[in-house]
């Protein structure tokens, strides 16, 4: 089934600043000087062949991007080559994992930076608010952070240029002398030498490169995507190995590679030669602007990996929930709490090489899904192809081996640490999530416990016995109860009350004797119960409260329009003490056999109990079952497209399937008590079934103002169902329809 998309916001100039701010990020300040000590003058050549490398990657995810131009980036072609399992689950968490602990790592780079300029600033505590800062941003809309990586990438790139033309041009910046330093490139040194040095160099600074991989996370968001794709990730890739070599050209050239060597602050040192005073503090400032692109960037893709998990299923659905911003609000607020967690407790550099080792597994296994995938779909449309394939796969697949046999030792055995724990995850989540799904299934055929069908007048008891038998005829050991109060006011005679319960016994017994026959048919038990109480609902609650097996409460609307209409009455008591789930039903000649149910679905729990009381209230080889969704004022058609999917998805969540039965239907409305009058109008429905609404706990409304006027006016029987739900979970509720 497709699922509910993410809204394509994105242009092509955000889309190349994601890919290329997100890519330069901090790395350029502090590899520098690091890969100057490895290689010297040869870091120059060491960073172009790494872009070339790197190209192959590029092609190749170009290719795959916008052949799947969905969120999840290597996650999702790993998925559709592999198998949705064990290993896209690791690729994904991995990926989501390594941004995150990324993102906490550039936070603290931020404050850290800006502290040069304000020497008390407190580290942490800015970190920390710098995520929640941007995961603000996130939340509001991905095009916020398009333009806030446009503004920040557009700085960064005048920077660099200035910085490369001022070191060119300047008499105290390039010397090739100096570039050298009294030696030439690949002197003295054997061959085995130099490739070991250029690949330790290569090394350092490969993952500095693949920041293009953000576009691939981000695909759904991207407007045009055949042709943005491609040509954000190539020329990110382009702009960025230009920068890099450059820049680092410039640097060793002003100063000798000695000096740079191991320095964290390479370009300052630089611009102190050519460009002193305002050019150090600019480089500084540039810095600072670095990190943010890097916390912005690492953050979409940790996001978007988390929400592209959810909507697998492989992690909890609660991650795949969208914003009013059609933006995923938990994912974004689930990584930047994480995020700010890891940059508090003090472990950003140690999980730094799980970042680094984590990008090296998720880059290998997406370049070997690509050949899986050209074999599996030969016909399918491929907008970009790879030129020269399959070598850009074989040279991407070497450049990975060589790269990892290359890597810091610590990030390869961290990385194996953390692929044994999501591996024990995944294997002890999967058989925990399949023996729950077979207990539900197991308590569902069981069955067990009891519905109770409280009615006085004998058409509706036959109605509301009709529907509970249809509910339970699939279960074993559930029955109805024909529920019974007998009133006690406050002056009655004792000696009366043999005589009362007699007539009263009675006419439950005459109610029964013409019900059974209903129940036997589905062969659903059905028996008695009369309980004494002033008043029924005293009597209902007093039943619930010392008997723990009744799943269902059912009522009929009362035929006196003034006995519905009464403040306190039962109905209204009931919807809002009972801690069971409620059904009230206005009976307009329900037949035995239902032939066609409407249900009008919205976001809630109680639309939800609609759906899947409809699903066991029908025969699915008979009759069928129209679920509802209006969408009201202007919508245009991706809107339209969005709530029908979130539709289907709302009854595969709560049904587990989409049932055969089930038809849809998502249709623009202005007022909805209309349209859905007219639906049943011209539906031929036997019954419709709609959730209860928070107004019941207005006092001058019965069912809520839509079911109160519903109630009178649709020519169908009518059921208004509601889920029992905590004070808790009514209160979270709440506040994620404030979000959503």
């Amino acid at each position: 089934m497709t699922k509910r998309k993410l809204k394509r916001q994105l242009n092509l100039a955000q889309v190349i600043m994601l890919g290329t701010a997100g890519t330069i990020a901090a790395e350029i300040f502090v590899l520098t000087g690091h890969v100057a000590g490895i290689a010297g003058p040869e870091s120059v050549l060491a960073l172009i062949l790494g872009g070339l490398l790197t190209l192959s990657i590029a092609l190749n995810y170009s290719e795959l991007a916008t052949t799947f131009p969905v969120t999840g980036g290597a996650m999702t072609y790993v998925g559709e080559a592999f198998g949705k399992g064990w290993l896209m689950f690791l690729v994904g968490s991995l990926d989501c994992l390594s941004s995150t602990f990324y993102a906490a790592l550039s936070a603290v780079g931020f404050a850290i930076s800006l502290s040069i300029f304000i020497p008390s600033l407190p580290i942490i505590p800015i970190a920390i608010l710098v995520i929640f800062f941007v995961g603000f941003m996130h939340i509001r809309g991905v095009s916020n952070v398009g333009n806030l990586q446009v503004i920040l990438g557009a700085f960064l790139l005048a920077v660099f240029a200035t910085f490369v033309f001022k070191g060119f041009a300047s008499s105290t910046g390039f010397n090739m002398d100096i570039f050298l330093s009294g030696r030439s490139v690949f002197e003295n040194q054997s061959t085995i030498a130099h490739i070991g040095r250029m690949l330790s160099a290569i090394a350092l600074t490969y993952n500095a490169y693949v920041g293009f991989e953000v576009i691939a996370d981000d695909a759904e968001e991207i407007i045009k995507p055949n042709r943005n794709i491609p040509i954000g990730i190539l020329l990110s890739l382009l702009f960025t190995t230009l920068i890099y070599t450059s820049v680092s050209m410039v640097a060793i050239g002003t100063v000798p590679f000695q000096e740079l060597a191991g320095s964290e602050t390479a370009l300052t040192d630089a611009a102190a030669r050519f460009w002193p005073n305002i050019g150090v503090k600019i480089m500084g400032v540039a810095g600072i602007v670095a990190t943010l692109t890097s916390v912005n960037s690492a953050m979409l893709s940790a996001t978007r990996e988390a929400f592209s998990l959810s909507r697998e299923r492989v992690w909890p659905r609660a991650f795949s929930r969208l914003s009013h911003w059609r933006t995923p609000w938990t994912s974004i607020l689930a990584v930047a709490i994480v995020s700010a967690l890891v940059a508090a407790i003090g472990v950003v550099d140690f999980l730094s090489f799980i970042s680094s080792a984590g990008y090296m597994f998720v880059l290998f296994w997406a370049t070997l899904a690509m050949p899986k995938l050209r074999k599996m779909y030969p016909d399918i449309e491929r907008p970009f192809k790879v030129p020269l394939y399959p070598l850009t796969v074989i040279s991407a697949a070497i450049a990975g081996v060589l790269i990892i046999s290359f890597s810091n030792p610590r990030a390869l055995l961290f990385l194996g640490v953390v692929l044994a724990v999501l591996s024990v995850a995944y294997f002890v989540s999967t058989q925990v999530k399949a023996r729950q799904e077979l207990n539900s299934r197991l308590e569902y055929q069981e069955g067990g416990g009891r519905v109770i069908v409280a009615a006085k007048r004998v058409e509706t008891a036959k109605s509301l016995v009709n529907l509970a038998a249809q509910l339970v005829d699939q279960q074993e050991d559930t029955a109805i109860c024909l529920f019974s109060v007998l009133k006690t006011p406050m002056n009655l005679d004792k000696d009366a009350v043999p005589e009362l319960v007699k007539e009263k016994k009675k006419e439950q017994l005459g109610i029964l004797e013409q019900i059974m026959p209903i129940a036997l048919k589905h062969n659903v038990p059905i028996y008695g119960k009369l309980k004494a109480a002033g008043r029924v609902e005293e009597g209902l609650f007093s039943e619930l409260s010392r008997h723990k097996d009744v799943n269902l409460v059912m009522l009929g609307v009362p035929s006196d329009r003034a006995k519905f209409e009464q403040p306190n009455n039962i109905l209204k008591e009931v919807l809002m003490m009972a801690n069971r789930d409620v059904a009230v039903l206005r009976d307009r000649g329900l037949p035995s056999d239902i032939n066609r149910i409407l249900v009008a679905v919205g976001n809630g729990p109680n639309a939800r109990l609609a759906l899947k009381m409809a699903r066991d209230i029908i025969d699915p080889r008979k009759a069928e079952v129209v679920a509802l969704r209006l969408v009201l004022g202007e919508a245009d058609d991706e809107r339209m497209e969005d709530e029908e999917l979130q539709l289907h998805e709302i009854v595969e969540a709560e049904l587990g399937e989409v049932p055969e039965d089930f038809q849809f239907k998502v249709e623009k409305a202005e007022s909805v008590e209309d349209a859905i009058l007219q639906e049943c109008q011209q539906g031929n429905y036997d019954l419709l079934i709609i959730g209860a609404v928070q107004e019941v706990l207005v006092p001058e409304q019965i069912l809520g103002k839509l079911n109160d006027y519903l109630i009178d006016v649709v020519p169908c029987s009518m059921m208004v169902v509601r889920r029992f739900q905590t004070d808790t979970s009514l209160w979270m509720r709440k506040q994620l329809k404030r979000i959503e």
